[in-house]
C-alpha cells in the first residue's frame, strides 16, 4: 500500500489562508491529481460530491470528520459524514483525524471506534491521523509522541495512520515498528522547499514508512504534477 496521496481538506480547518486564484478551484486540483495519477485524493464531502468523478481512476479517500480554526480551544474535530454517505461518493477508503493530548480525545476516540468498525464492516480502509494537540501537549514533534501517535492508531485499528515528521529524524524506524502492521504515511505539514520536502521523503521512506499525504507543499508549489511525480518515485509508486 505505498503511495503519494493528495490532500486537499484544508479549506474547512484553515480557511482560504491556503489558496491563492488557482489552487481555490477543487477542478484545479482534481485536474492535478489526474494528470499526476496521485494514488489516492484526500477530501472533505462538499467537494467530493461536486467534483469527485470515480471513473478517473483515481481513488477517493473521504475525511468524516472537521473543525475550524475560528474556535480558540482545546482542538476537537467531530464527524460530519457517514462511511454509507462516503461509499455513496465512490469513497476507496475513510478518514479521521483524533487530537490525541486533547482534553477532548475521548469524544474522538469513541467516535473513530465506531466509523473504524462500519468502514471495516463495509470492507473500506480507514485511515487514522493521529496528531498530538492541546495544552498537555508541550512538544507536538518529539520522536516519542509522533510514535505514540503511531501506536495508537495501531491499537484502535486504523489501516494507515498519518504523521507529522519528527523534529528528530535519528530513529524514524521506531515509529514504523510502534504502528506494527499498520502503515505509515508522513504528513506533509508546514511549507518546505523541494529539498527539504525530498529529504524528508527519502528518509521515511528508507526507514519503512509507506508514503506520503502532502497537500499545501503539492498545491501552493509552482509545478504540482512535477513535484508529485518526483515524490512518486522516491516512494516507489510509480
Amino acid at each position: 500500500m505505498k503511495g503519494v496521496y493528495l490532500a486537499y481538506d484544508h479549506g474547512m480547518e484553515h480557511g482560504p489562508t491556503d489558496f491563492n486564484d488557482r489552487n481555490v478551484s477543487p477542478a484545479y486540483i482534481l485536474d492535478i491529481a489526474k494528470r499526476a495519477e496521485v494514488d489516492a485524493i484526500i477530501l472533505l464531502k462538499g467537494i467530493a460530491r461536486k467534483y469527485y468523478v470515480k471513473d478517473t481512476g483515481i481513488p477517493l479517500i473521504l475525511k468524516l470528520n472537521q473543525k475550524t480554526r475560528l474556535y480558540d480551544g482545546e482542538p476537537i474535530a467531530t464527524q460530519v459524514c457517514s462511511v454509507k454517505e462516503a461509499i455513496d461518493m465512490g469513497a476507496s477508503a475513510v478518514g479521521y483525524t483524533v487530537y490525541l493530548g486533547s482534553r477532548y480525545e475521548h469524544i474522538m476516540l469513541r467516535e473513530f471506534g465506531r466509523i473504524e468498525e462500519d468502514a471495516h464492516k463495509y470492507g473500506l480502509p480507514i485511515v487514522m491521523w493521529s496528531y498530538a494537540r492541546g495544552k498537555s501537549i508541550k512538544d507536538d514533534e518529539a520522536p516519542e509522541i509522533i510514535a505514540y501517535a503511531a501506536r495508537a492508531a495501531m491499537e484502535m485499528g486504523a489501516d494507515v495512520v498519518k504523521v507529522k515528521y519528527p523534529s528528530d529524524d535519528s530513529n524514524l524506524g521506531w515509529v514504523v515498528k510502534s504502528a506494527d502492521t499498520t502503515k505509515v504515511f508522513l504528513a506533509g505539514g508546514k511549507a518546505l522547499d523541494d529539498q527539504n520536502l525530498e529529504s524528508r521523503a527519502k528518509k521515511a521512506i528508507d526507514a519503512g514508512f509507506s508514503g506520503l499525504a502532502v497537500g499545501r507543499n503539492i498545491f501552493q508549489s509552482e509545478d504540482p504534477v512535477a513535484r508529485i511525480k518526483v515524490l512518486k518515485e522516491i516512494v516507489g509508486s510509480v
